[in-house]
């Protein structure tokens, strides 16, 4: 039986972001499903098992504060090695010497974490340090299988098979697997790093990552890829942090009931738009028993109109919302913790961070969707309640 190589006690993870970049404008504080690029791969990096610490090296003071912000330490680097024609194991090789220097501390491993692939998850960067320890591996990599034709041109016009003879071409799944480089994580023994000065050196080992988490931004278009499929990776995995059992299921009204539009009469009344998918998801949910409220800052009487109608508990015209709420929990003895809310705006933000699970629309302001847990596919007004409603339903089953 093959022995398990022992962990390492000090992981760095380094994760360098410059200001600018060639082809995105001010792209790694560009927001992206709800949070700027960068805090993706921070907030990865802090939910890996292994890694230790997390440092992010910047020449920006925006980034050093957004990445304060979501749980990092930040290195400024010299403007020497801020700019494209500067290699990334030179910004290595600086942070870990600033660290040193400042604080004599040497890691075991370094790992390199690229802010460009917001797709990675913690399980990647783990499963690269772990192949490096488990193969007695000086570097790692992660990449995907690649098992496609590839040609090259030879002279003239003329082209051949570079991974298969052209004369007997076979079925593209009896290729030899092949790998690309994923660009997103790397992990390296410190000292053989800071000697080769090279990502990659002595035995390399690499860690195979799913296809579909393999997406590197370096154009706009990128952006709105990386977005539908952040959506939908976010959808199937978040719905993991539904607290068990669930408490109560609290709503904001205006944005999520509603598309966050209203209506004016003549005469002053206002009117606003329901969906009623959401009335018949509220419906099936309040089968399970599980306590619902609605809560709003709103005075219009169209909000208790409508939660009569479907039932709902309404407390209404709240000044602050989160205190109207800790009274009703307290009042029916609910913990917030079982407590899942979901919001909208920035008026919804002290509950959504205090509940046991945040929940926000698809069109929430960005503020509102960096505090949230788990972010609806669906837009207020059009879905959005059901959607939580029959996750919640299948949640209870």
């Amino acid at each position: 039986m093959m022995r398990k190589a022992p962990l390492p006690k000090q992981v760095v993870a380094l994760i360098p972001a410059r200001g600018e970049s060639k082809g995105v404008h001010r792209k790694n504080v560009r927001f992206l499903a709800g949070k700027p690029l960068i805090a993706h791969t921070i907030e990865t990096a802090l939910a890996s098992r292994l890694v230790t610490r997390v440092v992010v090296t910047t020449d920006d003071p925006e980034i050093e504060s957004i990445s304060v912000r979501f749980g990092a330490e930040v290195i400024r680097r010299p403007s020497k090695i801020s700019g494209d024609g500067a290699s990334s194991e030179s910004v290595l090789l600086h942070a870990l010497d600033r660290l040193k220097s400042r604080e004599k501390y040497s890691p075991d491993l370094v790992v390199f974490l690229q802010c460009t692939s917001p797709l990675t998850q913690a399980v990647d960067v783990d499963g690269t340090v772990q192949v490096l320890l488990d193969e007695g591996a000086d570097s790692a990599l992660a990449v995907t299988t690649f098992q496609r034709f590839l040609w090259r041109r030879v002279g003239r016009g003329a082209v051949v098979g570079i991974n298969y003879d052209k004369r007997g071409r076979l079925l593209r799944q009896q290729l030899e697997p092949q790998y690309i480089e994923t660009g997103a994580v790397y992990a390296m023994r410190t000292k053989g790093f800071r000697k080769a000065k090279s990502r990659f050196f002595g035995k390399t080992a690499i860690c195979v990552t799913p296809p579909e988490r393999f997406l590197e931004i370096d154009d706009p278009v990128d952006f709105q890829v990386a977005e539908v499929l952040l959506r939908e990776q976010q959808r199937r995995g978040n719905w993991q942090e539904l607290p068990s059992p669930v408490g109560a299921l609290v709503l904001d009204f205006d944005g999520v009931f509603t598309d966050n539009s209203v209506v004016v009469f003549q005469d002053g009344r206002e009117a606003v738009l329901c969906n009623r998918g959401d009335g018949w998801g509220i419906s099936r949910l309040k089968r399970t028993g599980i306590p619902m409220l609605v809560l709003s800052t709103e005075k219009n009487p169209v909000v208790k109109a409508r939660c009569d109608k479907l039932g709902l508990a309404c407390l209404q015209d709240a000044k602050d919302k989160l205190e109207a709420l800790k009274a009703w929990l307290g009042e029916r003895k609910i913990e917030m913790a079982s407590v899942v809310f979901v919001g909208n705006d920035v008026n919804d933000l002290k509950c959504l961070q205090a509940a046991g699970c945040g929940v926000v629309v698809a069109d929430a302001h960005p503020e509102a969707q960096a505090a949230a847990r788990i972010i609806l596919s669906s837009r207020g007004g059009r879905g959005a309640i059901r959607e939580i409603a029959e996750e919640l339903i299948g949640h209870e089953v």
